[in-house]
C-alpha cells in the first residue's frame, strides 16, 4: 500500500518571493503556490512568473507542489493555464477554484489538456461555493483526472453567512458531504483553514475535528500551523502499536482456523485489518519523509 502524506498543505502567495524561498525549508507535506486569493490583481502576472521560476529552480524536496490558479471566469484564468503548461518544471498538481458543477470541472480540465498539460499533473478543485456543496457527488465524479478536493470554508462563510465558530457547527454538513464524495471516488480530501493564528488550542481542536471527520489533512495559512497539523493527522505511537496488534492477531487467528478474532478484548474483522495496514503505511511514509 502506497500513501503520500498530506497532513499539512500550506498556502504560499506567488507574489511573495521570500515566501516561495522560505517554503523550501518548511516541514509541510505540501505547498499550495497561490495565484488567486492571496495575490492582488495588479500582481497576478508577477505571481505567475515567480511561481514558474521557483518550480524551475526546485529545491522543495519531498514537498508536494500544487499551484492554485484563478477561476476560468476571471480575466487571469486562461493565462494561468497557459503559463503552467509552459513551465519548465510543472507542479505535481493544479488547484482549480470556484467550481459549482460537474461541467465546470470538465471545462477546466479540458482547458488544461488543450494547453498541453502533462498527464503527470493531477487536477484538484476547491469546494467553496454553496452550489459546489449541493452538487458535490456529481462534481467528485466529473472527470477521471480529478484527484483531490480542498475545502474553502472562508468563501463558504462569505456566501452562506455561516459564522466561524469553534465547533464549526454551520459547516458540518458541507464537510461531511465532501468527505463522503471524496471517499466514494477515491479522492484526497483536505480540510479548510483555521483563521485564528494566535489560538493554538483552537487550531489543534480544528485539526482533531477534521481528522475525526475523515479528512486526510489540513490546509494552512501560516508556517506556525504546520506542527499541529502534522502531529494530529499522523498516527501516534499508541495507534501504531494497536495497528500492529490487530494485524498480528488476525493473521494468527486465521492460521489457526478461528472464525472469530478478538484482539485486546475487541472483535476484529477484515475491515479493521485494512485500516490498520493503512495506518502503518501512513506512519512509514511519514517516517520516510523525516529520513
Amino acid at each position: 500500500m502506497t500513501i503520500r502524506p498530506r497532513r499539512s498543505l500550506l498556502y504560499m502567495p506567488g507574489s511573495n518571493p521570500r515566501a516561495l524561498d522560505k517554503a523550501r525549508s518548511l516541514p509541510a507535506d505540501g505547498l499550495i503556490l497561490d495565484m488567486e486569493d492571496s495575490v492582488a490583481p495588479d500582481a497576478k502576472a508577477l505571481a505567475r512568473e515567480q511561481i514558474g521560476a521557483a518550480l524551475a529552480e526546485g529545491g522543495y524536496g519531498h514537498r508536494e507542489l500544487i499551484v492554485r490558479i484563478n477561476a476560468l471566469s476571471t480575466e487571469w484564468g486562461a493565462a494561468d493555464i497557459e503559463a503552467i503548461c509552459a513551465f519548465a518544471n510543472t507542479p505535481d498538481a493544479v488547484l482549480i477554484p470556484k467550481i459549482d458543477t460537474a461541467a465546470d470541472v470538465v471545462e477546466a480540465i479540458t482547458a488544461f489538456e488543450k494547453a498541453g498539460c502533462p498527464d503527470s499533473v493531477a487536477m484538484w478543485i476547491m469546494a467553496e461555493t454553496p452550489l459546489c456543496i449541493l452538487n458535490i457527488a456529481e462534481v467528485a465524479a466529473a472527470h477521471p483526472r480529478l484527484a483531490g478536493i480542498v475545502m474553502g470554508t472562508s468563501d463558504l462563510s462569505k456566501d452562506t453567512r455561516v459564522r466561524h465558530t469553534p465547533d464549526r457547527l454551520g459547516f458540518i454538513t458541507a464537510l461531511n458531504l465532501c468527505v463522503y464524495a471524496g471517499r466514494a471516488h477515491g479522492l484526497t480530501i483536505i480540510d479548510g483553514v483555521q483563521l485564528d493564528l494566535e489560538n493554538e488550542d483552537l487550531l489543534r481542536q480544528s485539526c482533531e475535528q477534521g481528522r475525526d471527520l475523515g479528512f486526510d489533512g489540513k490546509s494552512l495559512i501560516h508556517p506556525k500551523q504546520i506542527a499541529a497539523a502534522n502531529a494530529v493527522f499522523a498516527p501516534d505511537e499508541q495507534e501504531i502499536a494497536a495497528a500492529r496488534d490487530i494485524i498480528a492477531g488476525f493473521e494468527e487467528a486465521m492460521a489457526l482456523g478461528k472464525g472469530v478474532v478478538v484482539v485486546n478484548g475487541r472483535l476484529v474483522e477484515n475491515l479493521h485489518v485494512e485500516e490498520a495496514k493503512r495506518q502503518l503505511a501512513l506512519a512509514e511514509a511519514i517516517a520516510a519523509l523525516g529520513a
